[in-house]
C-alpha cells in the first residue's frame, strides 16, 4: 500500500490570517505519505523557498512548477517524495486573460512498478476548468506505468459539472470528500484520481487540529495499492 496526498497551503496563511510554515511542515509530516501534492505554495527561486523548507524539514525531495509571481518570489504547484523520480515534464494549462496554470507530471519509481503522477490547480471559471481538463486529458496517458495519479485543487464545485464528470469516465469515480473551507467543509474542491480504478483503495480527509488551521483546504490522503506493490 502506498499513501498519496494532496494539499492546498494557500501560502501557508491558516484560516487564522497568520502565515506558519512551521505549522504547515508538521502536518505534512502527520500525513505520514511519501508522495505529496501541493498547491498555492512558493516554489522559487532557490532553495530558500518555502516548498524547499518544507522538503528539508521532512526529508523528501521536491520538484515544483511555478505559475505566477515574478523573480523574487514565484507560487506553483509541487511534487514532495520519498519516492526515486525518474522524469518530470510541466504542461502549461494557462487560459488566455486568466491566472497562469500549469501541472506537473512526474514519473515515480514505487518498488518493481512506476507510477505517473500528475499535480494540478485548476481555474475559478466553469469555461476556464473545462479547458484544462479537456488538455489535461489529451496529455496523460498509461504507457509504460502501473497507474497513473491526478491529484489537486480541482476547484470544481458542481458535482455534476462537466469537468467532473469528463475525469470520472477517463479514472473511475472517485470518493467526493469536503475539504474546503477547513474549518467546517462544505467543497470537495481537491480530488485524487487513480487509473486503473481498482488500484485505487482508500480516500479520507485530514481532520487534525493543524490541518483545519495550517490552511484554508484540510489535506486529502489516498492509499494506492496494486497486485504487485512492494517498497
Amino acid at each position: 500500500m502506498l499513501r498519496i496526498a494532496t494539499w492546498n497551503v494557500h501560502d501557508a496563511r491558516g484560516a487564522d490570517g497568520k502565515r506558519d510554515l512551521d505549522r504547515v511542515a508538521k502536518v505534512i509530516a502527520q500525513l505520514d505519505a511519501p508522495l505529496i501534492g501541493l498547491q498555492e505554495v512558493a516554489c522559487g527561486p532557490g532553495d530558500s523557498c518555502d516548498v524547499a523548507q518544507l522538503a528539508l524539514a521532512n526529508g523528501y525531495r521536491w520538484h515544483a512548477i511555478p505559475t505566477r509571481g515574478h523573480a523574487d518570489l514565484q507560487h506553483g504547484n509541487a511534487l514532495l517524495s520519498l519516492l526515486p523520480v525518474e522524469d518530470v515534464r510541466i504542461h502549461d494549462l494557462s487560459v488566455p486573460g486568466r491566472e497562469p496554470r500549469g501541472a506537473l507530471e512526474a514519473r515515480v519509481v514505487w518498488g518493481r512498478n512506476r507510477l505517473r503522477v500528475v499535480v494540478t490547480h485548476l481555474g475559478l471559471r466553469a469555461g476556464e476548468r473545462r479547458r484544462q481538463v479537456e488538455r489535461l486529458l489529451s496529455t496523460i496517458t498509461d504507457d509504460d506505468v502501473a497507474a497513473t495519479v491526478l491529484l489537486g485543487d480541482i476547484n470544481e464545485w458542481w458535482l455534476w459539472g462537466r469537468p467532473l464528470r469528463w475525469l470520472h469516465r477517463r479514472f473511475g469515480a472517485s470518493p467526493s470528500v469536503r475539504t474546503f473551507p477547513a474549518r467546517a467543509p462544505l467543497f470537495a474542491l481537491d480530488r485524487i484520481w487513480v487509473h486503473p480504478r481498482e488500484a485505487l483503495a482508500t480516500v479520507a480527509r485530514v481532520t487534525t487540529w493543524g490541518a483545519r488551521h495550517a490552511s484554508d483546504h484540510l489535506p486529502l490522503v489516498a492509499t494506492l495499492r496494486l497486485p504487485t506493490d512492494e517498497i
